[in-house]
């Protein structure tokens, strides 16, 4: 079969604009493939149904785009040209040459192989390795070095810290109170971290002495029965025998930083965790919007796994909770669209506790100019108290300017906390309180679609990852 060839003669010049490279016929072999072309676009496989599609339209029409070379003849733009004609096995191809050599400056010749690359349809491992070519490590570094040293300028001088603290050891009379403190850790376990309020109330449905050799020690619901369970706590997780993220206290919240020690972990890590942080709206069918409103930071992450759930939004107010998350309260039952806003209050059983949950529908109705309001007291009632046969807290207090309010409409000053229920109760009753407002036809179809969504998510994420996991991620030397 006779070799094909270029439709121009080889000596043949095609005329060019002013201020162009001029076209001129090469031969084939006198040109050759960039090696970094292979790095930074692939190989090309002369195989590929679009080399060979492009050989026949080149057999039909010709070679319509020249192909661009350095001085020294290596190809900068018309890989896939290049893979074509030498498939149809041409001897002469049109060029145009740049006036560059690879071989005196390689820096500069592969950042013209992207430039003239830049309008090619590319993959996303395309574009990145295109990045990475124009990206300057030093300076890159740099910024970044100088961007986290203006944040963490510290220029005040540091105190000198004064004196010594030394904890007593745990004795051997304080091993039945501290086995006692271990127990209700156990027995709690899917519900940590727990606060030091929670197990104080586990003891108190077996209470343990205080100290081992004085009988009248029995733990009791008193501050300073309190006070000697926080020591051992404190104590306790020192010495190792209650792990550290067995309890967390709340309401001193701690920020960090997820870092990563290189960008190929942060990419596993993400590629990983792919589409697989989605909620279904569970709530979006039902005819009413509802809010759950908890008094304290202490039973949040109980209420927590119930919320969500639900999909159900839960603010935790830390008593009387301020104005912004009432706003964002009344701002997303205003985009709900829905008629009525249902509040789910979890308050403590005393003067206040009682007043908190009134004064938050007020203010929603009367701030905010919701008139369609339904606001419940999911827990703590008087109801409660006596079904769970609850220990009390202690008296209320006689200061507080709703004692009189509290103490007239109960007929005791007698009150309770929260904490005083046992979590898988306190979640019960949330659930048996969101079942009571909501069409469970009508969530139990949303949870059934929300399986469909599962499935079709799941072959999203299979088909994106494979296609990631075939990306090469090393760095640049």
């Amino acid at each position: 079969m006779a070799r094909a060839t270029s439709k121009r003669p080889k000596s043949q010049r095609r005329k060019s604009k002013p201020g162009h490279v001029p076209v001129l016929e090469k031969k084939l072999s006198e040109i050759r493939p960039a090696p970094e072309n292979d790095d930074i676009y692939g190989v090309i496989d002369p195989d590929d149904p679009e080399i060979i599609a492009l050989a026949e339209s080149i057999t039909e029409h010709g070679l319509r785009e020249p192909i661009v070379v350095s001085e020294d003849g290596y190809i900068l733009s018309g890989h896939r040209r290049y893979a074509a004609a030498t498939r149809l096995g041409l001897n002469n191809v049109p060029c145009r040459v740049e006036s560059i050599r690879r071989t005196d400056d390689i820096d500069r010749f592969v950042l013209l192989l992207r430039e003239y690359n830049r309008q090619r349809d590319k993959s996303l491992s395309v574009k990145l390795r295109e990045e990475l070519v124009n990206a300057n490590p030093t300076e890159s570094h740099r910024a970044l070095s100088q961007y986290r040293d203006d944040l963490s300028i510290v220029d005040t001088a540091a105190f000198v810290i004064d004196g010594y603290k030394h904890r007593c050891q745990i004795s051997g009379a304080k091993l039945p109170m501290l086995e006692a403190v271990l127990k209700v850790i156990n027995d709690r376990r899917q519900f940590w971290p727990l606060s030091d309020r929670g197990i104080h109330y586990g003891l108190l449905n077996d209470p343990p002495l205080k100290h081992a050799s004085k009988p009248n020690s029995r733990y009791n619901n008193t501050t300073k029965s309190y006070k000697s369970l926080v020591d051992l706590l404190t104590r306790a997780r020192l010495t190792g025998q209650i792990p550290w993220n067995a309890i967390a206290d709340v309401t001193r919240p701690v920020t960090t930083w997820k870092v990563y020690p290189d960008p190929r972990r942060f990419i596993r890590q993400e590629i990983d965790t792919f589409l697989k942080g989605y909620y279904r709206d569970l709530m979006q069918s039902q005819p009413h919007h509802i809010e759950i409103i908890c008094e304290k930071n202490t039973v949040e992450p109980i209420l927590r796994p119930i919320a969500g759930e639900f999909t159900l939004p839960l603010t935790s107010g830390r008593g009387y909770c301020s104005l912004p998350p009432r706003y964002e309260i009344a701002q997303r039952y205003r985009r709900s669209g829905k008629n009525k806003l249902i509040l789910l209050i979890a308050s403590d059983f005393d003067p206040d506790g009682d007043q908190i949950a009134h004064s938050f529908a007020r203010s929603m109705r009367d701030d905010f100019g919701i008139d369609n309001i339904h606001p419940i007291k999911a827990a703590l009632t008087a109801e409660q108290v006596a079904e769970h046969e609850l220990p009390p807290m202690m008296t209320a207090k006689t200061t507080s300017v709703n004692y009189d309010r509290f103490v007239e409409q109960h007929g005791d000053d007698t009150v309770f906390e929260l904490e005083a229920l046992d979590p898988s109760d306190l979640q019960t009753i949330l659930t048996e309180a969101i079942e009571s407002v909501i069409d469970i036809d009508l969530y139990n179809a949303e949870v059934e679609a929300e399986a469909n969504d599962a499935a079709f998510l799941d072959g999203v994420r299979n088909t994106v990852h494979e296609a990631l996991k075939s990306m090469d991620w090393e760095q640049g030397e």
